[in-house]
């Protein structure tokens, strides 16, 4: 049974670059590391780049298991570097180190992800394999930007600049039945 999805495009998604669906082959999980789904939207909404898009997975799935739309498959949502063209992004509202991201002493995440989340992703997850018959592989985030920056405490520290999905993430789970390999670079 195909998961409930509440179609809710962002306002730039004609201007984000088409793609074959047949060119993704990956999905990567993330969390919005803020606090909840409105403040997820309302960064999502700005206009970030000069093409006038802005950073965006293409799902976001709230605590309560619902699924949000965002970004159609069939466009490249700006969500991970290097990845984008190739990728769906599912952006799970979990607070991560929300307000101090880069603050060296703040960097632990540990807010759990509810098991209606989960069982919402996993339900995404069998829709997506049908959807893209090329879809083979899953990551974190934290798989595919490995980046090290200056903490914002101090600059002499360097910390990752991605963490997501993060230590609270049930790999394991989610990896059980998702019929997908993990991505290993």
């Amino acid at each position: 049974m195909n998961p409930s999805i509440h179609e809710q495009p962002l306002p730039y998604i004609d201007l984000l670059p088409a793609r074959p669906t047949d060119a993704i082959d990956l999905v990567v999980i993330h969390c919005t590391e803020l606090p909840d789904l409105a403040m997820a939207r309302e960064y999502g909404e700005r206009v970030l780049h000069a093409s006038g898009t802005g950073n965006s997975g293409h799902y976001y799935i709230d605590r309560d298991g619902a699924i949000y739309r965002y970004v159609p498959g069939d466009r490249v949502a700006h969500h991970v570097r290097g990845h984008n063209e190739h990728s769906i992004g599912i952006e799970l509202v979990n607070r991560g180190r929300y307000p101090d991201w880069w603050d060296s002493r703040r960097q632990a995440m540990t807010e759990p992800y509810p098991p209606e989340q989960i069982d919402a992703l996993r339900g995404l997850l069998a829709q997506l394999r049908g959807d893209y018959p090329n879809l083979r592989h899953i990551a974190g985030h934290e798989d595919l930007d490995t980046a090290l920056m200056p903490a914002s405490d101090d600059p002499a520290l360097e910390i990752h600049r991605k963490l997501d999905p993060g230590p609270m993430f049930p790999w394991g789970e989610v990896m059980g039945d998702c019929g997908l390999e993990r991505w290993r670079g």
